[in-house]
């Protein structure tokens, strides 16, 4: 087992209809405006950007994200990483009663050099930092789109 790589999934509940959820998750730039962890994102061009984030847990993460699959009719967004950790990250998008079903799968290694020499320690709390991250996220995005689409 390679203590570095990390496999992520979270399912998010949302209250409004797959088409905004997905807008509004392809709108990375705003990322910031909803979801506290991300702390800063630098677009680069029409198809990369650079994220700053921190969670509980005091480091922060820096990746340069590049676009790789966005797939409206399916509902997906997909994304390659590079930095801190590299790797990929997915969104599904999916009608879910009166609401949206979004599933965030991630693979991930990581390479910050601390975080590296910390791997076998610091995989649990690593592990927890990153659900406190998403639920923040969700509960984020959540109220974003309750709102309106105004910054909570």
């Amino acid at each position: 087992m390679d203590w570095n790589q990390y496999r992520f999934r979270s399912l998010w509940a949302l209250p409004a209809p797959a088409s905004e959820v997905y807008r509004v998750l392809g709108r990375i730039e705003d990322y910031p405006l909803w979801w506290p962890q991300v702390r800063e994102v630098t677009r680069l061009d029409d198809i990369s950007g650079r994220l700053r984030f921190r969670s509980f847990l005091p480091y922060d993460l820096t990746a340069t994200l590049y676009e790789g699959r966005r797939d409206p009719a399916a509902g997906v967004l997909e994304v390659a990483m590079r930095g801190d950790m590299e790797g990929w990250a997915r969104w599904t998008v999916a009608p879910r009663g009166a609401g949206t079903l979004a599933r965030y799968d991630q693979e991930v290694e990581v390479r910050k050099p601390l975080l590296r020499r910390l791997a076998v320690p610091g995989r649990p709390l690593f592990r927890a930092n990153h659900r406190l991250m998403m639920r923040a996220g969700r509960r984020g995005l959540a109220a974003y789109l309750e709102g309106g689409g105004q910054a909570v």
